[in-house]
């Protein structure tokens, strides 16, 4: 059998030279793979993620019905959206989703109503570009993403009666038609959990075209006489009287902070063109996998490697935006306020802590630096380390095991942070429970006396969390020698 031979191209410059030569890592990843998914078996469980490296922003097509973790299924033939989605795992699902969708014809709004058959033969999954044709309206739909913005490209027929639908979702959301401006603003408040009360996403989608006509629709009727609407689940639609061939451009981007700072956030496309802003993405996906060589291997072996890399470097993400003066300042997921600094988020440790960060501290140690900060923000802020965080605190695993996280990348070099604090930290975490099964350490009392959890004090997985808290310590100890 064949193996292969993974070269850090850190320490071999020259191998790493001759490898980009030849391959554009980008091209041998699959975004598909992982996503023929089975929610009795919990195979699969990944869909094909259309973003930049630790980006705040995905894009995804979308398959399933609103507030499915599965969102796209390979085996499934319409598509009914391409959805911001934020979604770190089927079983954590999403927050701060909204979708766009182009259709042709009579205005359909509900999801399923308006959902096209397609085909994978006619699609094109990478991680910078996506492209499918939707067969029921003879429309191709692309979409290039930035971290925090992205340019879609809907190349319509000749149709009196081109749409394109903005669904903002349910459980609270606003909408608002400015036809003077090409443009419609909006937000949605949808989540999974793990926000506070004043959570939103706010997004502005600048079309480069004047509407035909754009009404705003709530629970899927349209509101006649209204440009702007708040309700349980609101959305527009644009219409444009297009010529065969018509390519139709959307620019959008959202922010946690407010609407002002969307805007700001739209300005990371710049004044690029939808192939401009596509290859800058392609460049920066190829600069990351390319820091590791692969020889030997059969393709489909090379295939699967550069894929997982892909995978490793969607998360976790960037909560964080800059402002007006180019401070970044991130929406705090743990008390609601916009602070300055870095904050990450959806993680989970328990899945994480073993290859994914040791992997950062190898190859990405400055971004670890600044994901430690975004760590002491988060203590800051909540009073808690987080152990799965999505976009807050969620009730999920087991263990402690952000203080392995912490120790190992200051054990390994990582500087510029306040480690006193997350010191402080970690110990508060081995000494308390918290507000959540999951955030500080249940059955802490018992372990602390005894030097075990038990198992008949009420306290679930007794034998693993008894196991990840020991682990949890000895890293603390190495840590405290180190300080």
């Amino acid at each position: 059998m064949k193996h292969l031979l993974l070269v850090a191209s850190s320490l071999l410059p020259f191998t790493y030279q001759s490898f980009a030569q030849q391959v554009s890592p980008v091209d041998q990843v699959n975004t598909l793979m992982g996503s023929d998914s089975e929610f009795k078996l919990s195979s699969g469980n990944t869909y094909p993620a259309i973003a930049l490296p630790w980006g705040m922003n995905f894009w995804t097509p979308q398959t399933g019905k609103i507030g499915d973790g599965w969102v796209y299924s390979y085996d499934a033939y319409k598509i009914q959206g391409f959805k911001q989605t934020h979604q770190p795992s089927p079983w954590i699902n999403d927050y701060g989703q909204f979708s766009i969708f182009p259709l042709t014809g009579e205005l359909k709004i509900a999801g399923e109503d308006r959902a096209s058959w397609f085909s994978h033969k006619a699609e094109t999954a990478r991680p910078h570009y996506y492209s499918v044709y939707l067969a029921d309206y003879d429309v191709t739909a692309e979409v290039t993403p930035t971290e925090r913005a992205a340019i879609f490209r809907f190349t319509f027929p000749e149709n009196e009666k081109s749409w394109v639908i903005i669904d903002a979702f349910d459980n609270g959301s606003y909408v608002k038609v400015i036809p003077s401006e090409n443009k419609v603003i909006g937000y949605t408040t949808r989540n999974s959990g793990g926000v506070p009360a004043n959570f939103k996403n706010y997004f502005v989608i600048q079309f480069d075209k004047p509407f035909a006509e754009s009404p705003v629709w709530s629970n899927d009727k349209v509101v006649s006489g209204k440009s702007e609407l708040t309700d349980n689940h609101v959305g527009a639609a644009v219409r444009f009287a297009t010529k065969k061939g018509e390519r139709i451009h959307a620019r959008v981007a959202s922010s946690f902070i407010s609407f002002d700072q969307a805007e700001l956030n739209l300005k990371e496309l710049g004044q690029g063109s939808f192939d401009q802003v596509c290859q800058a993405g392609k460049d920066i996906w190829n600069k990351e996998l390319s820091r590791i060589a692969v020889e030997g291997g059969t393709s489909e072996q090379v295939k699967t490697f550069y894929s997982c890399f892909y995978r490793t470097l969607l998360f976790p993400r960037k909560f964080y935006e800059f402002n007006k003066d180019g401070a970044m300042v991130h929406y705090s997921p743990y008390n609601g306020q916009v602070l300055p600094g870095p904050m990450f988020t959806d993680n989970g440790f328990w899945d994480t802590f073993r290859a994914v960060f040791p992997f950062f501290n190898l190859m990405y140690p400055s971004l670890n630096a600044q994901i430690q900060e975004g760590l002491v923000n988060a203590y800051k802020e909540s009073g808690f380390l987080p152990e799965w965080a999505s976009p807050g605190h969620r009730d999920c695993m087991i263990g402690s095991n952000s203080a392995t996280l912490i120790a190992d990348a200051y054990l390994k070099g990582a500087r510029g942070y306040d480690i006193n604090t997350l010191y402080e930290a970690v110990v508060k975490n081995s000494t308390t429970e918290g507000p959540l099964s999951s955030v500080g350490r249940k059955g802490a009392d018992y372990y602390n006396r005894l030097g075990y959890v038990p198992y008949d004090v009420k306290v679930n997985e007794n034998t693993a969390r008894t196991l990840e808290y020991a682990f949890a310590d000895w890293t603390i100890y190495k840590l405290a020698k180190e300080l």
